[in-house]
């Protein structure tokens, strides 16, 4: 179990790197975040068709399975809907801080299940669960910059930026933790944790990563959907 929950913490640490990025580096260029951000939506989208749904029915109903992807699809829209009724994209000044603080909030709320996620696809599969490891973290580091980048124009220093998305990044392994134990206590759970994080993943892809891609770059947005999405049918292969 150990090692699974190090891999989670792996997973979790690209919210840190990405906040590391926003740091040390200011703002990407505008091309190299819709490159990162489509990158991760191929990646994501690829491991959502190829893995998680037909993983989720071999162990459950094709109406189980529907009813995880519409519950994952049913909390981020939930969890959107009140960043946004709490949060009016017009603040400035402090009001970067309160930006900061809720997106902080929202990445961790989703960060669980995503933990979740994992420790379902390490009880199915070997090669299911660094799939997933590697999908995670890559979508992590857009969201760490993110998370940073207002707090910092908030005025927070560099060192409590980076201490809040430590905590953040913890938050992956814990739905790892978490998620093994659901498994080990009964295999039901493993259809429920698979379907249930494909809706999250799915929302995440299609609301916020693709189109913010593509908004920065539609080119470069395109191309890196299509890298990520090549990268992991090229590793099904391998693996």
């Amino acid at each position: 179990m150990g090692g699974i929950v190090i891999q989670g913490l792996i997973a979790g640490f690209g919210t840190f790197l990405g906040a590391i990025l926003v740091t040390c580096c200011g703002y990407l260029r505008p091309r190299t975040l819709a490159l990162l951000l489509g990158f991760a939506s191929g990646v994501m989208a690829s491991v959502i068709i190829f893995d998680l749904l037909p993983s989720s029915l071999n162990h459950g109903s094709f109406t189980f399975t529907l009813a995880g992807f519409l519950a994952g699809i049913g909390l981020m829209f939930i969890l959107d809907l009140l960043l946004n009724i709490r949060y009016p994209a017009n603040l400035q000044g402090k009001g970067y801080l309160k930006m900061g603080y809720l997106i902080a909030a929202g990445i961790a709320l989703h960060d669980l299940p995503e933990g979740l996620a994992i420790a379902a696809g390490f009880a199915v599969a070997e090669k299911l669960g660094p799939l997933l490891v590697f999908a995670i973290g890559i979508h992590n580091i857009p969201e760490g910059m993110v998370c940073a980048a207002p707090l910092r124009a908030g005025g927070y220093s560099a060192t409590k930026t980076l201490l809040i998305n430590i905590l953040i990044s913890l938050v992956t392994p814990l739905g790892v933790f978490i998620g093994l134990l659901l498994v080990q206590a009964s295999s039901f759970f493993i259809s429920a944790l698979l379907s249930f994080a494909a809706g999250a993943m799915a929302y995440i892809v299609l609301r916020e990563l693709a189109p913010e891609s593509r908004r920065h770059s539609r080119f470069f947005a395109n191309l890196g959907m299509l890298c990520g999405l090549f990268l992991i049918l090229g590793l099904h292969f391998i693996v």
